[in-house]
């Protein structure tokens, strides 16, 4: 047994670290611009409504709209639908490069939704104590509005991650890298199942450490507020 797992560690062993590396740089790299795309759309969708800081109907639809439409295209379409995109981008539309686009693409709509969530729980006490104290729009935004809000923008931030560690996977399909890639080349496509499942294992340690130091560092900062 122990010559097996050594034999398998020395012939598949720096493919499998390569893949895990690849993931998490694709999927940390999409979930941090995704974030500087969607935490400003998610603002702006949660202070356009009717009783929010600075009512806009017009601007709420048109970004309500499009976050829908943008969400709605599965995300296997959406990436072939991106590769000429992709191409003008980075320049390819292989590799860990070629994946970052369409999972931005397919994550700050996502993002977006998950901010309003989030800044839809604050209590509005707390804005109107704001508002009559003098605070403009842009304080209540940084110092109410996120600032209450980012234990479950975390908790968020963490979803997201695990979700485009997900469509990472689905990226592989195309040539794209990662764990998600190796599992198909070698075990959809060779019949080399022992890789295939290592590949799944270790996608789900992943998965569990992401979502555990998520969940960690957003309870810290909830009791610390308390």
């Amino acid at each position: 047994m122990g010559q097996i797992v050594s034999q398998f560690i020395a012939d598949y062993g720096e493919l499998l670290i390569e893949g895990v590396r690849d993931t998490i740089i694709m999927t940390a790299v999409a979930t941090l611009l995704a974030y500087m795309i969607g935490l400003p759309i998610g603002v702006l969708l949660i202070t356009s409504t009717k009783k929010g800081i600075r009512p806009n109907a017009g601007l709420n639809t048109v970004l309500g709209w499009i976050v829908n439409i943008v969400r709605s295209v599965p995300f296997i379409i959406l990436l072939v639908a991106l590769i000429p995109l992709t191409r003008l981008i980075v320049g390819t539309s292989l590799g860990v490069p070629g994946a970052i686009v369409p999972l931005v693409v397919t994550a700050a709509p996502f993002v977006a939704r998950v901010v309003e969530q989030s800044l839809a729980e604050v209590d509005g006490s707390l804005v109107e104590a704001a508002q009559s104290f003098g605070a403009s729009n842009l304080q209540i935004v940084f110092k109410v509005l996120l600032f209450e809000s980012l234990p479950s923008l975390i908790r968020g931030a963490a979803l997201t991650f695990i979700t485009l560690f997900g469509f990472s996977a689905m990226a592989g399909t195309v040539g794209a890298g990662g764990l998600g890639d190796i599992a198909i080349r070698y075990g959809y496509q060779r019949y080399q199942y022992d890789v295939m499942t290592v590949a799944v294992i270790l996608c789900v340690i992943l998965v569990q450490i992401v979502q555990t130091i998520g969940d960690a560092v957003s309870n810290r900062i909830d009791h610390h507020e308390r």
